[in-house]
Formats: structure tokens, sequence, C-alpha cells
């Protein structure tokens, strides 16, 4: 094979793993990183753990956020709000920032 034919061949391939404008990388070369964080406020209190699911935008915004998994009902909304107002460095795929979708453990208590 020519140098060109491999260089259209590896362009190609690398079209073909970019993605839509619409989709969400659920895998990434770098995650996304936590630049700026708000911290959730328990009712009362409360403990427990909340596993929130995370959209990311190509700009570190966070555009959804839903529960997956909770250890007590009444912390859900807190811990999604306050994953809204959280900042990330996105995440990349061969070194595009990319929409990406990852799930975030929120704490509260001791």
């Amino acid at each position: 094979m020519t140098k060109i034919a491999l260089l259209l061949t590896a362009l190609l391939a690398m079209a073909s793993l970019s993605l839509k404008a619409d989709e969400v990388a659920t895998k990434f070369d770098e995650n996304p990183v936590p630049v700026r964080t708000v911290a959730p406020v328990a009712p009362d209190g409360q403990s427990g753990l909340v596993a929130v699911i995370c959209v990311i935008d190509e700009s570190g915004q966070v555009i959804e956020a839903t529960v997956k998994k909770s250890t007590n009902a009444a912390l859900d909304k807190p811990a999604t709000d306050a994953l809204q107002n959280w900042k990330f460095k996105p995440a990349k795929i061969a070194g595009k920032a990319v929409k990406a979708k990852v799930t975030v453990p929120v704490r509260f208590g001791a």
C-alpha cells in the first residue's frame, strides 16, 4: 500500500470512531475531571449515598443529572441539584472534547 492509501485508510477508520453530534460517549481516552464542585446540602443532617448519572457536554457543563441508585430517597434531589452546578474538564476521545455519560457517587454525612 502506498503512504497515501495508508493515510486515507487511517483517516476513514478514525472518522468511523468519532461520535455524531447527538451521541454520548461512555468510554473515552480522557475521563471528565471536576474543576468546580458544589457540596450538596442534606435535609435535617441525613446521611446516605446517591449514585447520579451525569451527562457532561463538550464544554464541561452538566446538562443532565438523574439518580441511578440511592440509599435514601430524601437525598436524591439535593444530590442532583448540587451536580447540576458542577463544572468539569470535558472527556476526550482522540484529543477532542466529547459529550460524556458518567456515574458520580455523592456521599452525605459521615
